[in-house]
């Protein structure tokens, strides 16, 4: 599964680059995210609960960022595993453009893959959820 797109956020770049890094940030970004620790340098670990048509599960994975360009981009990867529910590993990359100095835009390039009872449900359901 592959979804792309941009946003414009109002705030500077510096302050994006901020919390994109920022695990208390990134932790409320994620939908169902349970916990949340870790570091740019060192990685993130997750627990994140969620509900894809009929599977529920609590998964557990790893995200650390790679190719950084300080200020400017990063690839993030990472790799959870749901117990019977299956997997999901990915990686996005992502780009911030300072469009002036109180608003940026963040483009990215997201790569999915989902294995056991999630890639059963089909293309539609989980399109749909991401």
């Amino acid at each position: 599964m592959e979804l792309d797109g941009s946003r414009e956020i109002a705030a500077p770049r510096a302050a994006v680059w901020a919390a994109l890094n920022d695990p208390q940030v990134l932790q409320a970004c994620i939908p169902g995210c349970q916990e949340l620790h870790g570091s740019p340098e060192e990685g993130f670990a997750a627990t994140v609960k969620q509900k894809v048509g009929p599977v529920s599960a609590t998964f557990k994975g790893q995200v650390t960022l790679e190719d950084v360009v300080e200020g400017e981009s990063y690839r993030i990867v990472g790799e959870g595993k749901g117990g019977a529910a299956g997997f999901a590993k990915g990686a996005a990359a992502v780009k911030l453009e300072e469009i002036d100095e109180t608003t940026t835009r963040l483009d990215y390039h997201v790569d999915a893959k989902v294995g056991g009872k999630l890639a059963q449900l089909g293309s539609r359901v989980i399109d749909g959820f991401a």
